[in-house]
């Protein structure tokens, strides 16, 4: 079968689905519509073509791009039309996530699954309203209950649509905490005074001399 048979199927399919669709899925459809016996579209043809439309809807000519998020390819808006396409989805996506909002969806996105109490002793405070607008935006859902705790309490964790608003597959996407540390991380440098600038600075009536410590 000729990849260029494939290509057009492939994106009617992502087109028209609800859902992303991985590459196991794609395959089996393709096949199953296709219906030919002796000559079967194999992975390698499949994988191809996914390759060949990615890079076609890649060009600057197209708003919209194939991406693979959320579990699988979907078209997505490119990110420099974004803030037009939202005009269409109201005030739920237009609103930015006020500071607890967003501590509290990285707790959960990081710890999942987790339960509103765990988010608390994390952040400290109460949030029931943080929780219940991730809730209301679909960026969080309840996936069920802690059977082993006490009260068997709610869990929540992120949602297919945070996936798709961070255009990530899932959480294992995310980066890591060491690489966000290491953006803000400053280290500490040692200054090195002369014998003059001890002398002459002072502070809190303390020269540097007796003010600074060494590590042993």
């Amino acid at each position: 079968m000729e990849i260029s048979q494939i290509i057009p199927h492939i994106e009617a399919l992502i087109f028209a689905s609800e859902k992303p669709l991985n590459r196991e899925e794609i395959f089996e459809l393709i096949n199953n519509s296709l219906g030919f016996i002796d000559d079967r579209a194999t992975e390698e043809q499949v994988e191809q073509a996914i390759e060949a439309i990615r890079e076609k809807y890649g060009s600057e000519f197209y708003a919209f791009e194939m991406k693979e998020s959320g579990g699988g390819w979907q078209f997505l808006t490119k990110k420099e039309y974004h803030k037009t396409v939202a005009q269409l989805n109201g005030d739920r996506f237009l609103k930015k996530l006020s500071s607890a909002s967003l501590e509290t969806l990285a707790i959960i996105a990081y710890k999942q699954p987790v339960t509103k109490s765990e988010i608390e002793i994390i952040r400290g405070v109460n949030c029931d309203y943080a929780v219940q607008k991730l809730l209301e935006k679909e960026l969080v859902l309840i996936a069920g209950r802690k059977e082993d705790a006490i009260g068997k309490p709610l869990i929540y964790t992120t949602s297919k649509n945070f996936m798709d608003y961070f255009g990530i597959n899932s959480p294992e996407d995310l980066p890591k905490i060491k690489e966000v540390l290491m953006e803000e991380l400053v280290e500490a440098t040692k200054i090195e005074h002369s014998e003059s600038e001890k002398n002459d600075v002072v502070t809190n009536g303390t020269t540097i001399d007796d003010s600074m410590t060494t590590d042993s």
